[in-house]
């Protein structure tokens, strides 16, 4: 029997199945299971989009990192609303999320900063991201400085770097069909702690 969205799903927890289909692309995506576009807008309304990595995903909702003083940084600051759209080729499947943004605690940021290689905890320090260099030696002297600073020691975290959570009140997933008849399953909420309502829509 073909497989639909509705038999695998369980319950009324999108992230149960969001768990279930990131654990079958990890197992089947040939590179960045975790990549996502993140989708943001300044206060003007005008977008914004770009592929992030997702560093944790449970009912308190998707985190990623970033630099402050990025666009995206700034654009979140300016308007903390976002979507993520998940895409893997090699499963034919997608997964649409619309949210609210908030910031990770300091404590949630000190510990994935610490968990990161030496040479992208460097990184964090020397690049002013989004804003213009001269050219690519511009880069490389702040890298060489900031790993002459921490050659000998502990990398802080910048403070200019942390991370954001979105919390979903709106959910899709997508799976591809033939003759262009997809399945959509649409979890939505209207507030943090509201039970999800789910309903299917065409395709």
């Amino acid at each position: 029997m073909t497989e639909t969205i509705t038999e695998i799903t369980t319950g009324n927890d999108p992230f149960v199945l969001f768990d279930e289909w990131m654990a079958k692309a990890t197992a089947s995506e040939p590179n960045d299971p975790t990549a996502m576009a993140l989708a943001t807008a300044d206060a003007s309304g005008f977008p914004d989009v770009r592929m992030v990595l997702l560093k944790e995903a449970s009912a308190d909702g998707f985190v990623f990192y970033t630099n402050l003083e990025s666009a995206k940084g700034e654009e979140l600051a300016e308007n903390p609303k976002a979507a993520l759209c998940f895409h893997w080729k090699s499963l034919r499947r997608q997964i649409r999320v619309r949210g609210k943004i908030t910031p990770v605690t300091d404590a949630e940021a000190d510990a994935y900063f610490a968990s990161r290689a030496k040479d992208s905890q460097i990184g964090a320090w020397a690049s002013r991201q989004s804003r213009a260099m001269e050219g690519r030696f511009e880069l490389e002297k702040e890298v060489a400085k900031y790993a002459a600073r921490y050659a000998l020691k502990k990398v802080d975290r910048p403070p200019h770097w942390s991370g954001f959570r979105l919390v979903p009140w709106h959910i899709e997933f997508w799976r591809d069909r033939p003759f262009r008849l997809h399945d959509r399953l649409v979890f939505d909420r209207d507030s943090d702690a509201a039970a999800w309502q789910t309903q299917r829509v065409f395709p």
